[in-house]
C-alpha cells in the first residue's frame, strides 16, 4: 500500500513539475515588446449606429516581476454608416479620445480569453494581462470615472509557419464596459519584439 502512495505522489509530482516547466519554457520564449493597432466597433445602443474605435496600442512585459504595461490611445467616434446627411455634414458624430493606461498581472497560456470571431480562422491565447485600467476622454476623467478593469490577451498561429503573434483582443469591466461594451474589441499586433530595438520573427508590417 504504501508503495502504490508513493508511486502516485512521485506521479503528480512529475506532473506538476512538467507543467512548470512548460510554463517556464513558453515565458522564456515569449518576446517582451509588443506593439499593434486596434481596428473595431462597439456595438449598436439606442438610434444611433456603431461606434468606430481605431488607435496605436503597446505592450511590455516584465518577465522578473510577472506584470506588464500596456498603454493605448484611441479615436472613437459615431460611424458614417447609417447616418443622416445632415448628421454628416454638421460633423455630429461625437468624436473624441480616450488615453488608457495599466499595469497588470501576467499569465502565460491563458484559457479565458475570447475566442476568434465568428466565421474566422481560430488562434491561440498565448499572453494575457488583467489589471485596473486608467482611461480618460478628451484628456478629461469620464463620466463612467476612471478606474475600470481590464483584460488584454494576445493570441496567434498554433503551428510553424503561422505568426505566434497576430491577434489583440481587449475587454473592459466596471463603468467603461458600459462605454466600450462587454465585448472583445479587436487589433492587430505589428510587432512583437526581444526589446524595444531588436526584431524578432512574429511582426507583421
Amino acid at each position: 500500500m504504501r508503495s502504490k502512495a508513493w508511486k502516485r505522489t512521485l506521479c503528480a509530482a512529475l506532473v506538476l513539475g512538467l507543467a512548470g516547466w512548460i510554463s517556464v519554457l513558453a515565458q522564456d520564449a515569449t518576446p517582451t515588446h509588443f506593439r499593434g493597432v486596434i481596428n473595431d466597433y462597439s456595438p449598436v445602443s439606442g438610434n444611433t449606429t456603431a461606434w468606430e474605435l481605431h488607435g496605436p496600442w503597446s505592450l511590455t512585459l516584465n518577465k522578473e516581476t510577472g506584470k506588464a504595461h500596456f498603454s493605448t490611445a484611441l479615436t472613437m467616434g459615431l460611424s458614417a454608416v447609417g447616418q443622416t446627411s445632415s448628421a454628416l455634414q454638421n460633423i455630429t458624430l461625437a468624436q473624441h479620445t480616450h488615453s488608457i493606461t495599466m499595469d497588470g498581472m501576467i499569465t502565460y497560456n491563458p484559457t479565458d480569453c475570447p475566442p476568434a470571431a465568428a466565421g474566422t480562422p481560430g488562434y491561440t491565447a498565448r499572453i494575457e494581462v488583467k489589471g485596473t485600467a486608467s482611461v480618460f476622454a478628451n484628456g478629461n476623467v469620464p463620466p463612467f470615472g476612471q478606474f475600470s478593469g481590464l483584460q488584454v490577451c494576445i493570441s496567434g498561429g498554433v503551428l510553424e509557419p503561422n505568426v505566434p503573434f497576430s491577434n489583440v483582443t481587449l475587454v473592459f469591466a466596471d463603468g467603461a464596459a458600459g462605454h466600450f461594451g462587454m465585448q472583445a474589441i479587436h487589433g492587430v499586433v505589428r510587432r512583437a519584439t526581444d526589446s524595444a530595438d531588436s526584431d524578432r520573427r512574429g511582426r507583421i508590417e
